[in-house]
């Protein structure tokens, strides 16, 4: 016969991955990115606050928070390096304290995270496949506020929170794509003909740029067409004098 607790744990197991799954059904990445950290705050028992640390460009950035003092926290994570949701992401693995004041792991971090009053953290990985997205993040001002049947319930939650994430960026990329598709088009042509490649590998030279520049992938293409524009009538004359 199942324990009370157990039975509790799988009553909220099952609703947060009802509601996780919903999020798949969220508009946009800012609308998804608020609904899963409303939902942790909302059924996660013991959770004051919640936030995502979001890898962009190699780069992390605190998104969603529910309360300000998420975005304070963060940000001595990131500049320590140092805490959970920094090792989350680096780690690939759960972090829990239930006491900061008495946390040992992160002393550049620690002291700075107890003035906030914050006591317990609860940091998950959000991941598909090999591709980290950044880590969900969640606070409690008790001590020892998060339960082992809690961080497994939650990690079933952050799961399903990493899918629909995904499916939203994914949404948005090819929504971009579509709106600047003459852009990305047109730079693919130039680049083929420049280069002497096939399409694939012309759209590949326009990512890597992108992620090497931090630029947007249709800012890219947008720059390659302008470009090549501006050489025009510089090479133009030149083309015109050899002919003769």
């Amino acid at each position: 016969m199942s324990s009370p607790d157990t039975v509790a744990g799988e009553g909220l197991g099952a609703v947060l991955g009802t509601i996780a799954r919903t999020l798949q059904a969220e508009p946009d990445v800012d609308t998804t990115l608020t609904a899963i950290v409303t939902a942790a705050v909302n059924q996660v028992t013991g959770t004051d606050c919640a936030g995502i640390s979001l890898i962009e460009r190699g780069k992390i950035r605190t998104v969603a928070p529910t309360d300000d003092v998420v975005t304070a926290i963060d940000e001595v994570q990131y500049r320590t390096g140092q805490g959970p949701c920094v090792d989350a992401i680096a780690e690939h693995q759960i972090f829990r304290t239930g006491d900061l004041t008495a946390e040992t792991r992160w002393p550049a971090f620690t002291p700075a995270a107890t003035a906030t009053g914050m006591r317990s953290m609860l940091a998950y990985r959000l991941f598909v496949s090999d591709t980290t997205l950044g880590s969900l993040n969640l606070y409690s001002r008790s001590v020892d506020a998060f339960s082992d049947q809690t961080e497994r319930d939650g990690h079933v939650f952050a799961s399903h929170a990493a899918i629909a994430l995904t499916a939203a960026q994914t949404e948005a990329e090819l929504q971009v794509a579509l709106e600047h598709r003459d852009d990305i088009g047109m730079a693919k042509g130039i680049l083929m003909e420049l280069h002497g490649i096939d399409p694939v590998q012309a759209f590949r030279m326009l990512v890597e740029s992108s992620q090497h520049t931090n630029m947007k992938l249709h800012k890219i293409a947008a720059w390659v067409v302008e470009h090549h524009r501006e050489l025009q009538p510089a090479v133009a004359p030149t083309e015109t004098r050899h002919r003769r």
